[in-house]
């Protein structure tokens, strides 16, 4: 019975329709190819490798880093040579390789200041400027010339490099065949790619160039027109602010243009107060400043430039007149304190490594930078005074590598901010305090040498130098007092200018009043009476010695003095802080009484005895002082 069942249900069969549809695979047809574009080439030779490291990159892909490095950022497939524990070490036989070192002459907008020895320099920096402006878009150049009777052959040099400027940039006027411009020939000079303004500042600003041209003759001829201006003044930020307002429609219309500002001076400027506005004015237009300028030394207001009257029928001795070109930073942050003992009372004239404040602020936060020109700049190390007489050229003892300058760049910013900088931390604004102090009231040098003719005149000797000798304690004290308010906060110091500051200030506060105590003690120490160490000697003269005679707290505070000293010159190597430091430790902070014989008596006989012989005085030639 189940195997009749079985056979009729295999007998009677029903077919039932399937739900999806079957799918079915078969290759797909072939792809025509592309024609492709003529500027593509196709390599038949098959590369193993690919990119810029492979046999076939040397012309297409070159590394643009051949330089090997020890550690490279780029993933790399490594294969495993052993197994330490569960963690692969892996070994790769691939050279790595890094970037080569930037050039010196690459400029980092912002940086604040770079050095040049003369006027060339400059220009030829500016022209990378110019180049990288171009090729983003056509741009107007605006030269503002300081009108100082100073700057009168900084001016004809930079003329002279006008035509070579023009033709490297590849934006010279074309000439006709006869000679004359081509460029008057179009109706107007806005379509040209680079356009220049010249114009002259004072007292006030004159554009010499009423519209920006594209005819280098004009714009030399321009240049070479602009006269002295004899009120002394240097409005150079208002000078700047009406540049901005004069050309800001190149830069709002269509096509947009770029704007630049080239100033060209050789002092700090006189308007101050215009130097926000200036700053705001160029932020917004987005008009970066280039300075090409005298560089700040180093903590102070001033420096001296050498100068002879060009005119014989005055007075040929050099003088040495003062130029405001300082300082580097808005208030003064170096004490201002003279070498006990040394004919080089305020100590040798120092690049600071920027210009002058306002103006590198000026630069730096519009985008552009400070060229510091000095003729006798080296490296690093003493200027370099072979080959030139110095004329009108600012005395500077000493210059800085500008790349390991950079990192105690000033702080660039608005007065408002750097005060309320100042107000927290103690260290920047005691620093601040005791140079504000230091500089308006100098210290004097004092006297060394003491004849001894007989007891009442040895004694007034004493007694004058020791009296001025007392003034400076007081004045002194409250440096170190004002210093001393700000050591709490000296670890809490941001940069390390600021660091190589304070330690620099406050090691020379501490051996200045050391050696000022120990010269009024060894003075008092005199007046009790001295004998000499023959009857032959007459005269005591008093020196510097590393004996510490005065007490155990003048012991400690030079110890204190040489510890701060010391490491500034560890820890701050090729700077300005880091030589003055030196000079410091070079000199001891005690001081001896030894006695020489000066034959004081026979000489003061035979002055007095010696007849003066009349002789006529040639008149003197009448002597100017010129308005740099």
């Amino acid at each position: 019975m189940h195997a009749m069942a079985l056979l009729l249900l295999g007998v009677f069969t029903q077919i039932v329709p399937i739900d999806k549809a079957p799918l079915l695979f078969s290759s797909p047809p072939p792809e025509e190819p592309e024609d492709l574009d003529e500027a593509f080439r196709v390599s038949e030779q098959l590369m193993i490798d690919i990119g810029a490291l492979s046999d076939g990159g040397a012309g297409d892909a070159a590394a643009s880093a051949p330089i090997e490095a020890v550690i490279s950022e780029v993933s790399l497939d490594l294969q495993a040579v052993t197994d330490v524990g569960q963690l692969p070490s892996l070994e790769s036989a691939t050279p790595l390789l890094t970037s080569p070192d930037p050039d010196n002459l690459l400029l980092v907008r912002g940086v604040g200041a770079v050095g040049t020895t003369g006027s060339n320099g400059a220009v030829d920096r500016l022209t990378g400027e110019i180049l990288l402006s171009l090729e983003q878009r056509p741009t107007v150049v605006v030269w503002l010339f300081d009108r100082s009777g100073s700057l009168s052959g900084q001016r004809e040099a930079i003329v002279s490099r006008f035509d070579r400027v023009y033709e490297e940039l590849g934006v010279a006027s074309p000439r006709r065949a006869d000679g004359e411009d081509a460029s008057s020939d179009e109706p107007d000079d806005d379509d040209a790619p680079l356009l220049t303004t010249v114009a002259a500042f004072g007292s006030g600003v004159e554009f010499v160039t009423p519209k920006p041209t594209a005819d280098i003759d004009a714009i030399k001829a321009a240049v070479r027109s602009i006269e002295p201006d004899d009120s002394g003044e240097e409005n150079v930020f208002g000078a700047v602010l009406e540049a901005v307002e004069r050309h800001k429609r190149y830069r709002l219309r269509r096509p947009k243009h770029n704007v630049m500002i080239v100033v060209v001076t050789d002092e700090a400027g006189d308007d101050l107060d215009r130097l926000d506005r200036a700053v705001d004015a160029c932020r917004t237009m987005q008009t970066p400043v280039y300075v090409v300028g005298a560089p700040a030394p180093f903590g102070r207001l001033e420096t001296y430039v050498r100068y002879v009257d060009p005119d014989p029928r005055y007075d040929q001795t050099p003088q040495y007149l003062p130029v405001r070109q300082g300082p580097e930073t808005l208030l003064p942050e170096r004490l201002r304190l003279g070498y006990f003992g040394a004919r080089d009372f305020d100590g040798p004239v120092l690049d600071s490594g920027f210009g002058p404040y306002s103006l590198t602020r000026l630069t730096a936060e519009s985008g552009g930078f400070f060229i510091a020109v000095h003729p006798f700049r080296v490296d690093a190390g003493r200027a370099n005074r072979e080959g030139g007489d110095g004329q009108l050229v600012a005395n500077l003892d000493y210059f800085f590598d500008e790349r390991l300058m950079r990192r105690y760049r000033p702080d660039y910013l608005p007065t408002t901010e750097y005060r309320r900088r100042l107000n927290q931390n103690g260290a920047k604004k005691a620093l601040v305090e005791a140079a504000s102090l230091s500089w308006t009231a100098p210290l004097d040098n004092v006297r060394r040498e003491f004849p001894k003719l007989d007891e009442a005149q040895f004694a007034e000797d004493l007694t004058r130098a020791q009296r001025a000798a007392a003034l400076l304690e007081p004045r002194l004290d409250q440096l170190v007092t004002t210093l001393r308010r700000g050591e709490g906060d000296r670890p809490k110091l941001d940069s390390a200018r600021w660091e190589a500051g304070f330690d620099l200030a406050m090691g020379r506060a501490l051996a200045t009043k050391v050696r000022a105590e120990g010269y009024n003690d060894m003075l008092a120490r005199a007046k009790q009476g001295m004998e000499f160490t023959s009857e032959k000697k007459d005269t005591w003269i008093i020196s510097p010695n590393d004996a510490i005679a005065t007490g155990s707290l003048a012991a400690r505070e030079a110890e204190e003095a040489k510890t701060y000293l010391t490491r500034v010159t560890k820890e701050h190597e090729g700077t300005p802080w880091a030589l003055l430091a030196q000079r410091e430790l070079a000199r001891p902070l005690g001081w001896e009484w030894r006695d020489e014989f000066r034959n004081l008596a026979e000489r003061r006989e035979r002055q007095n005895n010696r007849p003066r012989p009349e002789r006529p005085e040639p008149e003197p030639k009448p002597r100017r002082t010129p308005k740099l």
